[in-house]
């Protein structure tokens, strides 16, 4: 306990006195002339980019936009746009304006959207293009008062009912003009920003329920990202990284804004993640985080061309390599003992061919690679140690300002979510809840005290409703949501994100989610890979219109049921799924059935499937 309450204290005199503000400046005066943000938008090829200087000044004239439309010190204002530098630059406006930014994902519903506008009280609102201006015409009825501004000039609306919207080149205006009429404006607003003051307000996007609004302020954001690039230990050092994760989610927070906002880092900014895979293969960053799906796609991915290969001699070769990689990367985790021997094999493998994937993903100069959001399927991670990537598994929610436990350099077990950041508290109470206390603790959900409440006991621990378990060395590992914990209608306790990744290893399977709570066995509702799958079937000569009719061929219905039967034989046997349903479509935060940050919706499955779940039990 003492070592930890030394580290926070260290760590506490890094950061404290500090906010966002000056963060800023002084990164902006460091790396001046260096690339801060570039994204795609504006230009006929190639990129757009801001250096840190630019990107300081843009900043300055967004907050005195802000200030200009009205904005006072702890205003919210709300933002709906795809990851650029707009939506960047309008995040560290707010902020610079004393108010406090509110990044909304953009999948969500109009009714949902109503919500949050009503529940936080906002009346400015940043909006990118016509999709998201209809997400907020709803809310924006029922607060006709609500000034808009709109980044897509053709979605500014016509008439009357554009009466109180600006477009983003005349919103940028009038913050020029203000800075030029009131030089003292932004020094003013400064006063006003303390450590203590939000730095943002973040709706969950809600499995289940209506959003929560969980307040972090400057000291909870400073805090986490300092930790964070320690335990990964990214300080020092400027890093290339891709935001593609919507800047609702926490994690692309901390390291597309707050994290970079410290020690300058270029971000490439992607508002479409389907171009992801190409934009590694362009950028080539020095570091990646990646939700456990975009790690499982690359894997599928990779392993679709490898299994195309029809020589057997170069299979046979990427075999031998990746066992070298794999045992390469397991000779570095804890408790494991590198050999000039493995040493060896690994960089003749390397040589060989792994280095030529890791170019072809764009992973050849990433030294840092990690997933959270939600349980990393072991496999997964192995395979991709076997081309020599250590993927970083970490563990934490919005309530934590991110990462509270983590693998890094040094500290890793594959299988683990790792250990406690740099003066962070983590334990399991007696029912096996994983408990948080520490400075990047929320300090309670916006205007709801009960939630805040149920959320903060009084001794301070955050309950995160995870049920872990923690090794002999001082590992954690995440088993399930507390709530999703299926109960069968024999009492057995089952963690269903456990049969899930054992079926998803199949590279045929795209999503899974199992099913049996107060029902007398497991069952699944599963998808077939969009990618994968068509390519499975040309190789087997089977002939098909699209994923709807590739689900009623028995031969790729006899490959699903292979790779059940191979997940039912790791499994014990109340966890062995008895009988599935393979559906016709992908799974899609536009479908309704994954989360922005790609988590399952439990409540929307069983809603939407309700009647095939039925029909297998019956």
């Amino acid at each position: 306990m003492t070592d930890v309450l030394t580290e926070r204290a260290r760590i506490q005199t890094l950061v404290e006195g500090h906010t966002l503000l000056d963060r800023l400046d002084a990164t902006a005066a460091d790396w001046a002339d260096e690339p801060a943000y570039s994204d795609r938008h504006d230009v006929a090829e190639g990129w757009r980019t801001l250096t840190w200087a630019q990107t300081h000044d843009a900043a300055c004239d967004v907050a005195a936009g802000l200030i200009a439309l009205g904005v006072e010190p702890g205003d919210t204002v709300a933002i709906m746009a795809t990851n650029r530098i707009e939506h960047v630059l309008a995040d560290m406006g707010v902020v610079r304006a004393a108010g406090i930014p509110m990044s909304i994902y953009n999948t969500l519903a109009p009714d949902q959207v109503s919500f949050i506008a009503e529940h936080s009280g906002t009346r400015h609102v940043i909006l990118e293009n016509s999709d998201h201006l209809a997400r907020w015409e709803s809310a924006l009825a029922a607060a006709p008062e609500t000034v808009v501004v709109m980044i897509d000039e053709s979605a500014m609306p016509e008439g009357p009912e554009g009466e109180n919207f600006l477009t983003w080149r005349q919103f940028v205006a009038a913050g020029v003009a203000l800075r030029r009429d009131r030089p003292s404006a932004l020094a003013e607003r400064a006063e006003a920003v303390t450590g203590h003051t939000p730095a943002t307000i973040l709706y969950t996007s809600g499995t289940t329920g209506n959003p929560k609004g969980v307040v972090l302020t400057h000291f909870n954001v400073l805090y986490e990202a300092q930790s964070t690039l320690e335990a990964a230990g990214l300080t020092g050092e400027r890093q290339i990284q891709v935001s593609y994760l919507p800047l609702a989610h926490i994690a692309e927070r901390i390291l597309g804004i707050y994290g970079p906002t410290m020690q300058g880092s270029h971000q490439y900014c992607i508002g479409d993640p389907t171009q992801l895979l190409a934009t590694l293969g362009e950028v080539h960053p020095t570091a990646f985080f990646g939700v456990p799906r975009v790690w499982e796609k690359i894997q599928t991915g990779l392993s679709a061309k490898l299994a195309a290969d029809p020589n057997p001699d170069n299979v046979a070769l990427v075999e031998r390599s990746m066992a070298a990689g794999l045992a390469w990367v397991q000779a570095q985790e804890t408790g494991g003992e590198m050999t000039p021997e493995i040493e060896q094999a690994y960089a003749e493998a390397d040589a060989a061919i792994l280095g030529f994937l890791k170019l072809l993903l764009g992973l050849d100069r990433v030294r840092w690679c990690a997933s959270a959001s939600a349980p990393m399927p072991v496999e997964t991670t192995r395979f991709m140690a076997g081309l020599g990537l250590k993927v970083y598994d970490v563990y934490g929610m919005t309530e934590t300002c991110g990462a509270v436990t983590v693998n890094g350099p040094g500290h890793f077990r594959m299988g683990t979510v790792g250990r406690p950041t740099p003066g962070m508290e983590v334990k399991l109470a007696d029912d096996g809840e994983v408990l948080v206390r520490g400075p990047v603790n929320t300090p309670g959900y916006h205007r709801q005290d009960d939630a805040t409440r149920a959320l903060i006991d009084p001794d301070g621990w955050v309950h995160t409703g995870d049920i872990g378990t923690l090794d002999e060395e001082g590992f954690f590992s995440i088993v399930d949501r507390k709530k999703e914990l299926i109960i069968t209608s024999a009492g057995k306790n089952i963690a269903p994100s456990n049969i899930e990744n054992h079926l998803k290893e199949s590279p045929l399977i795209g999503h899974a989610m199992a099913i049996g709570d107060n029902r007398p066995y497991i069952v699944a509702v599963l998808t077939l890979d969009g990618e994968v799958a068509p390519v499975v079937a040309q190789r087997m000569g089977v002939e098909f219109t699209d994923l709807a009719d590739l689900t009623t061929k028995p031969e790729i219905r006899a490959l699903v049921q292979e790779a059940v039967d191979k997940a039912n034989e790791r499994l014990s046997r109340p966890e062995q799924v008895k009988a599935f349903e393979l559906l016709g479509h992908e799974w899609t935060a536009e479908s309704e059935e994954l989360t922005p940050s790609l988590k399952l919706k439990r409540r929307v499955v069983r809603r939407k499937y309700a009647d095939q779940v039925d029909a297998l039990y019956g």
